[in-house]
């Protein structure tokens, strides 16, 4: 059994450690609350464009001039967006599409419970994915958003296109902007055929599920029999000139919503780990005392006896 000067010093060390963990909580949670304000007023409105452009190419037509005045109509069908989301496993191999781009958003720092490692898994499977479609290190762009995420790209031998760890901490509409023109230049250009992001989501503070999506081509799902109709607008000054405009529109807020969402679950992770730390050295102060003041119970009781001891002798 632990001496009592021991059990007392971890004690100390243990209230010291909750001090800590109790105080990056609560810087946690003033961050989280920004992020989801930012964005709870970002993401809706990035939806409802969304929501708008799908129900405008709805119209083959419209959809077709699109795809030639802007030069997304290629011969063989690699186009800008596309009605159902395309797989990984549903694009050709690389001796069709030789490129591919991974965009991979994790934290910058730990202590945010399985955050990190969770990204880094779901990057992990995506490369496998690539890997059996014939890809390799040299056909697989790779941009890292985190200095964690960085760090495994670099262990598994893969090269980092641009390092973007500072957009982690502090999601910039600049930097987005500038991120999201480099993406889009490359896919128009046919030098990358797909480009896929993979992030959490901030679905509530407790769950942070990790996502991988498409980025481009962008998904413009056909709508259900359920699902709400699309409005037919009045449009100035005619269709395509709006489309235009709002195709470059939705893919920024599309990568600048991405930024914020994870940023959110970052916040919200670190937030639930420090809460779990922080009931955890409660209690084992609460057993760690309680050990102190049996053994302390037992010096007593044992020097009493000693006392009593002498005394009859």
């Amino acid at each position: 059994m632990s001496s009592l000067k021991e059990i007392k010093s971890r004690i100390a060390s243990v209230k010291n450690t909750l001090k800590i963990t109790s105080a990056m909580k609560m810087v946690a949670s003033a961050k989280l609350h920004k992020a989801q304000v930012a964005i709870g007023g970002k993401l809706p409105y990035e939806q409802k464009l969304h929501h708008i452009l799908s129900g405008l190419l709805q119209d083959d037509d419209l959809h077709k001039a699109m795809h030639d005045e802007l030069g997304f109509g290629n011969p063989d069908g690699h186009s800008a967006i596309a009605l159902q989301d395309v797989g990984l496993d549903q694009i050709p191999t690389k001796d069709v599409y030789p490129r591919i781009a991974v965009v991979a958003l994790s934290s910058n720092s730990a202590l945010c419970g399985a955050f990190n490692a969770n990204v880094i898994k779901k990057y992990q499977e995506t490369i496998s994915v690539l890997e059996g479609q014939g890809y390799g290190p040299a056909d697989i762009d790779v941009y890292v958003i985190g200095r964690k995420i960085a760090d495994a790209v670099r262990k598994s031998g893969y090269a980092i296109k641009a390092d973007l760890s500072a957009l982690a901490d502090k999601p910039s509409y600049d930097a987005a902007a500038d991120l999201a023109t480099d993406l889009v230049d490359s896919f128009t250009s046919g030098e990358v055929a797909q480009v896929v992001l993979v992030y959490s989501h901030f679905a509530s503070p407790a769950s942070q599920p990790v996502i991988r999506e498409n980025y481009l081509p962008l998904p413009l799902h056909d709508y259900d029999e359920g699902a709400e109709e699309p409005i037919d607008y009045l449009l100035e000054p005619d269709p395509l000139t709006l489309v235009k405009h709002l195709l470059p529109q939705v893919l920024l807020l599309k990568l600048y919503t991405v930024l914020l969402d994870a940023n959110a679950a970052e916040h919200a992770a670190r937030t639930l780990a420090m809460q779990v730390a922080s009931d955890n050295a409660q209690d084992l102060i609460a057993e760690l005392t309680l050990a102190y003041n049996k053994g302390r119970q037992q010096e007593i009781t044992a020097e009493i006896l000693d006392l009593v001891s002498s005394t009859l002798a």
